[in-house]
């Protein structure tokens, strides 16, 4: 009897034992499904003029280390022919939220004009995707009230600039904050570095949305334009006696522009250059430690070329790289930028990617890893394959960017071939031809030995520019 008794217990604890195996192997299996089909997350960050010879990956030479960018380069693939939008902020962030090239974009220079409610963005269409989408930083495509406004581009929670002219200093009285769809201003205390308080939100944005795909747009300040940071960063760069690492140092005078004064400009752009690189170490420990580096993809460029404003030396440090020009040039120097992309089990470690691409294919890229729709009438393309490591069948025939001030500037790349043309009111136009594989400082002017190329080139150039629709960006009287 008590043998029967016995073996009847065993039988049903092994049915209950075995019954809790199949549970927790059917759990397990479940949440790695969920986990192996959930959308994968995008964060995007976007440095303030920072130029393609300032990351130590890209050029071996720079005097500044940027140990964290160059670990996220060896983790993943260099493009080195990224292009940016335009050679200065708002048209060159129109064109990667809109996915238009500066022959078809609505904004096409430095303006405070806003995005119009038909002017669509990446972070509307991933939105309405189910993603949980959060910007801070730079903004600079519509201020509060208007129809640029971020929560009505598709941003859930937004903290920063909406004026990229305010952006421009780092302690300010206050900065803008987008909760529940309602945007305000947020008072800031006067010792409080804006840049720090933005980077805390958006680590705060990545731990509140760890269980749900989402789209972090991080498009930073620095390293434009005042040459300010914290004291501690400072002193990195200064020896013992507080003198500056990086002689010799002219002192930037504030005099007349709106910039403040800085006694040892080369040392607070250095500090400002680290600032940022520690910030993206901290990004990239934060998507490791929450269990997250097999689904997410991480991008790290910038707007622009290296800037000269408020004492800054692109000379000095040899900020373009290789590059011929900066900031307001349509040479390489002014739009060529570096593109890192990061995905551990998507993209390849190591690798250089040559490929030509530019700020309006991000759009239709992003559409694509994230499943969700993109957006009909624009010139960008998807270049997943490239960040998969595999051919890029689908390229474009050529690139072209625009940009006013002071005089019209044109450019116009088709595979090797870079032509530009400069127009200055009440004079002839002037071309110069460039053959980048064998030329990428663009030093030997090749107007004269291949006219036939150039008349190609102006053809196209002449045909990839469509009419302003803003009268502000119309610039017809330059060409009379």
């Amino acid at each position: 009897m008590k043998s029967s008794i016995m073996k009847t217990l065993r039988k049903r604890w092994s049915i209950i034992f075995f019954s809790i195996l199949v549970f927790e192997s059917t759990q397990q299996l479940s949440a790695q499904n969920v986990h192996q089909t959930r959308k994968p997350n995008i964060i995007f960050i976007l440095a303030d003029d920072l130029g393609y010879g300032n990351v130590k990956s890209f050029n071996p030479k720079s005097l500044i280390p940027t140990p964290h960018i160059d670990e996220l380069a060896r983790q993943g693939t260099s493009f080195t022919r990224f292009y940016a939008g335009n050679t200065v902020c708002a048209p060159s962030r129109c064109a990667l939220m809109t996915g238009k090239d500066m022959g078809r974009a609505y904004m096409r220079g430095n303006t405070r004009i806003p995005l119009r409610p038909q002017d669509s963005t990446m972070a509307q269409l991933l939105q309405q995707n189910g993603y949980a989408t959060g910007m801070f930083g730079k903004w600079g495509l519509g201020e509060m009230g208007t129809t640029g406004s971020p929560e009505v581009k598709g941003f859930d929670t937004f903290y920063g600039y909406l004026n990229q002219q305010k952006a421009h200093h780092y302690y300010v009285k206050e900065l803008f904050e987008v909760e529940k769809g309602v945007i305000k201003p947020m008072p800031v205390g006067s010792t409080q570095y804006s840049h720090d308080l933005i980077v805390q939100h958006a680590i705060r944005f990545i731990e509140e949305n760890k269980d749900k795909p989402f789209f972090l747009y991080l498009p930073v300040t620095i390293p434009h334009a005042e040459l300010a940071v914290p004291l501690e960063d400072m002193k990195v760069f200064q020896n013992a006696d507080g003198s500056s690492k990086f002689p010799p140092e002219t002192p930037y005078e504030q005099g007349g522009s709106t910039y403040a004064s800085q006694k040892q400009p080369h040392a607070a752009f250095a500090a400002m250059i680290t600032k940022l690189d520690s910030d993206v170490g901290r990004i990239v420990a934060m998507v490791k430690q929450l269990g997250l580096d097999d689904n997410t993809y991480i991008f790290f460029t910038s707007d622009n070329g290296p800037h000269e404003e408020g004492g800054a030396d692109p000379v000095y440090f040899n900020s373009a790289g290789p590059l011929r020009g900066v900031k307001r040039d349509l040479y390489e120097g002014g739009i060529r930028v570096p593109l890192i992309a990061w995905s551990p089990k998507n993209i390849p470690a190591g690798k250089v990617n040559d490929t030509p691409w530019a700020f309006w294919d991000v759009l239709p890229t992003f559409s694509e890893l994230t499943q969700s729709k993109s957006l009909p009438d624009i010139n960008g393309l998807s270049y997943v394959a490239s960040l998969e490591g595999k051919k890029q069948v689908n390229q474009h025939d050529h690139f072209y960017w625009q940009f006013n001030e002071k005089y019209l500037q044109e450019a116009l790349i088709k595979g090797d071939w870079k032509l530009l043309r400069f127009k200055r009111k009440s004079q002839p136009e002037v071309y110069e031809l460039y053959n980048l594989k064998n030329d990428i400082g663009e030093k030997k002017n090749l107007i004269s030995f291949h006219s036939k190329i150039a008349d190609q080139l102006k053809v196209i150039m002449k045909q990839s520019k469509t009419l302003p629709e803003h009268k502000e960006f119309d610039w017809s009287d330059i060409e009379k």
